[in-house]
């Protein structure tokens, strides 16, 4: 029997999951940079529509905190040593489109600001969600500065 055979070894089979949840969590701050993004485009046009002043200051509000969250995601690919992909997030995309269609629909007044809510709360759970995913990924792997940049954005998310 020859035994040329490889068998990969238990460490390079973690060296390689190592490799491919790093390229998850560059992946996963693209994504999120990019949904900030479209958020920080969306909640003027949001504000816009609300009819009760309480929701457009709390839309307007929103955009301050968005702006940080951005800053946050792009300083954490930052200290990975990755460059923004400038990637589409497409999950944003159509939660932002599906609201837009939904309110589109809709007369100005309660109703419509009851939408404006709803997609708005989507948006806040897709975000909760991949922020807690990339926090993990970011502790798993050992990044100390990447998890803790996104437990403060996580703190927000949940505040909001």
């Amino acid at each position: 029997m020859a035994h040329s055979m490889h068998h990969p070894t238990v460490l390079e089979g973690h060296m390689a999951s190592v490799a491919s949840l790093r390229e998850h969590l560059v992946e996963e701050l693209n994504d999120l940079l990019n949904a900030e993004q479209q958020l920080i485009e969306a909640l003027p046009m949001m504000a816009e529509r609300a009819s009760r002043r309480e929701l457009k200051g709390a839309f307007r509000g929103h955009l301050a905190e968005t702006r940080r969250h951005a800053q946050r995601a792009a300083q954490a690919l930052k200290s990975l040593g990755e460059e923004a992909s400038g990637k589409t997030c497409e999950a944003m995309k159509g939660l932002l489109e599906e609201g837009q269609e939904l309110v589109g629909g809709a007369e100005p007044g309660a109703l419509q600001d009851a939408m404006m809510i709803t997609a708005a709360q989507k948006v806040e759970h897709y975000e909760i969600a991949t922020y807690g995913t990339v926090r993990t990924y970011a502790q798993v792997l050992g990044e100390k500065q990447v998890a803790a940049l996104m437990a403060e954005t996580l703190k927000e998310e949940k505040a909001a």
